[in-house]
């Protein structure tokens, strides 16, 4: 269903421990959002065989998330890019910077009024672009956007697999109440049943 609204833009910081396995923090918000766009580069293997294609294997190999928000706080700036605040509260930017990867979450409006909800497990973005001009005979905002580079998170789930994204939408069927209530109080957690985590470790 197409969507008319997007908000409730959020980032969680990442702790890495001697394996580099996430530990998510306590979500906090990032700006309020204008725009998200996120596009996804494939890792695509072909197989040919009696003159023909035999076997087609795509996989998840990274993405680009670029982020539109009316402001981008000294705080938020300094844990995102790796810039320092001064004693005087100045936001200093250097070629040394390299800030830490975070998860991201947002959520979409649709036409139904249903809202969708995201987390990206693993973002590393990059210094924020800023666009200025000066005021002519009409008003025109100028605001920020920041970059990312999206990636699989490090710490597998009960499947033994590597999540770089969560999706769900409110109204869709099975979808418990609990899920949605919480999905900004942390970062969401694939969650399996017994029987499906038994026939993945049969099957591998």
């Amino acid at each position: 269903m197409a969507t008319i609204g997007l908000d409730k833009l959020f980032y969680a910081p990442i702790t890495e421990d001697e394996n580099e396995e996430e530990t998510y923090g306590t979500p906090v918000q990032l700006a309020k959002a204008i725009s998200v766009e996120l596009s996804v580069e494939l890792a695509e293997a072909v197989l040919y065989a009696d003159d023909g294609i035999a076997q087609i294997i795509k996989e998840f190999n990274s993405g680009t998330l670029t982020l539109g928000v009316d402001d981008i706080g000294l705080s938020a700036a300094s844990e995102l890019t790796g810039a320092e605040i001064d004693s005087n509260g100045v936001l200093v930017s250097t070629s040394e910077d390299d800030g830490k990867p975070v998860a991201v979450g947002f959520r979409a409006k649709k036409a139904n009024g249903k809202y969708r909800y995201f987390w990206l497990y693993r973002v590393k973005f990059a210094v924020p672009a800023t666009n200025l001009e000066t005021k002519g005979e009409s008003i025109n905002f100028q605001t920020p956007s920041i970059e990312g580079t999206v990636m699989r998170r490090n710490k597998v789930d009960g499947k033994g697999r590597h999540p770089w994204k969560a999706e769900v939408s409110e109204d869709d069927s099975g979808v418990n109440t609990t899920t949605i209530g919480s999905w900004y109080k942390e970062v969401y957690e694939p969650a399996y049943t017994t029987e499906a985590s038994n026939v993945s470790e049969e099957d591998a």
